[in-house]
């Protein structure tokens, strides 16, 4: 089983989001979440450091300029989605990624703290 590291430079940029209002508090995260081709079109426009900071967790041991090295996504490359920060905390936990767990965690109850009631 592979193993995760949080992405710190992915956890400022989740919580900027936050706190700019930049999220989507509503949605099924399976039907929403970028998909191959929305991804390499990302890809197409930013840079590695750009796809990297929408990604909870980094895979240890994998290339840096790579998909596989980036995991639990967290937004569709311009919202926080709270459906992807629950599947984030829900996938950690399920697969025992402590670490990445509790950082979507903690990112999943300051948006609910910022937007109580879903407001």
């Amino acid at each position: 089983m592979a193993s995760y590291s949080v992405n710190r430079k992915a956890v400022r940029h989740c919580r900027d989001l936050i706190t700019s209002g930049e999220v989507v508090l509503d949605s099924n995260w399976g039907d929403v979440q970028p998909d191959a081709d929305t991804q390499n079109a990302f890809l197409d426009e930013h840079d590695w450091d750009d796809y990297a900071s929408w990604h909870l967790g980094l895979t240890d041991g994998a290339n840096d300029e790579t998909k596989a090295r980036h995991a639990f996504a967290f937004g569709d490359f311009s919202k926080v989605h709270r459906s992807a920060l629950i599947a984030s905390v829900y996938r950690a936990s399920e697969w025992r990624h402590k670490d990445v767990e509790l950082a979507a965690h903690r990112l999943l109850q300051e948006l609910d703290k910022k937007y109580p009631e879903g407001e």
